[in-house]
């Protein structure tokens, strides 16, 4: 596969490899973007319910708590929604002292339901104000932003921001974590993810934020990613960080400029369901992105 450098040090794929590529993903999404290939992933728990309200917190609640393995994110986000009833949304608009006692012993890894508390409390008080996440997210959201960046800073800031007034103390470091800043430089994996299951509209993801634009969306990446676009010459980084999910980001807009983020789903499932780690096994025979593989010398 041919490769340049852009003008701004990122990636540049030439026409002719922009359609082969194009052409991979699209067999990608066919293959892998279906709702019955959700599981393991966490999206699944979201759709465990139906009203809107009740998704949305279930989406922001599964998205901020998945790191580690994935059966473990699956184990915990069982035992946390278990705790908070039939309906989340009315678990956090009536969050108490006793609703904060219910969590005290939840942990997920070094979260701890200290931590889940702290962001329900915040989540009442953002809902309370702007009748729903969305109506919260998008106060800091302007159109005329190059991405979704400065309006996930915003949200992020703001909450915490929120909290420090509120409860007259700083936000502890495990809250933070849950809300990770894109103004500190963090690639916001788990955030970025959470906007592409609002905002993006089709098998897999809810669409159910209506007020923001899917080519904003910044491309969710972890390790699994990092790898596969690292394969795919996708970015020129050694570290996952911001800067790497802005570059992959706008390789995939060159591709898919409406919608950028549109392969992730696709593309993470060879990740956690195929288990690729970057080493030739028999079943990479049947994987799209072989022929991409064995150009870049990987098998």
């Amino acid at each position: 596969m041919r490769t340049g450098i852009s003008a701004d040090g990122g990636r540049c794929l030439n026409p002719v490899d922009e359609s082969r590529m194009k052409t991979v993903l699209e067999k990608l999404y066919v293959r892998y973007n279906h709702r019955r290939l959700i599981e393991p992933d966490p999206l699944q728990f979201v759709y465990h319910y139906s009203s809107r309200e009740d998704m949305e917190i279930v989406a922001l609640l599964s998205a901020v708590i998945a790191y580690g393995r994935v059966r473990q994110i699956e184990k915990s986000l069982t035992n946390l929604f278990s705790r908070m009833g039939s309906s989340p949304f009315d678990f956090v608009m009536n969050f108490d002292e006793r609703a904060r006692a219910g969590l005290k012993n939840f942990k997920h890894r070094f979260t701890t339901g200290d931590n889940i508390s702290d962001l329900l409390a915040l989540l009442k008080i953002a809902i309370g104000r702007a009748g729903t996440i969305e109506g919260f997210f998008v106060q800091g959201y302007d159109s005329t932003n190059k991405n979704i960046i400065p309006a996930l800073s915003n949200f992020c800031s703001s909450m915490l921001r929120i909290y420090a007034e509120t409860f007259n103390r700083q936000p502890s470091r495990g809250l933070r974590y849950l809300l990770a800043n894109p103004a500190d430089r963090s690639a916001c994996k788990r955030l970025n993810l959470f906007l592409r299951w609002m905002v993006r509209d089709d098998d897999v993801d809810t669409g159910l934020w209506k007020s923001i634009d899917k080519a904003k969306l910044i491309v969710p990446v972890d390790v699994h990613m990092a790898r596969l676009c690292r394969i795919l010459k996708l970015y020129n980084r050694k570290t996952v960080s911001l800067a790497s999910a802005v570059e992959i980001t706008e390789s995939f807009a060159k591709i898919r400029p409406g919608d950028p983020v549109k392969y992730d789903f696709a593309l993470s499932r060879i990740g956690i369901v195929e288990d690729c780690n970057g080493k030739y096994e028999h079943r990479c025979d049947n994987c799209e992105l072989i022929v991409f593989c064995r150009e870049e010398s990987f098998l």
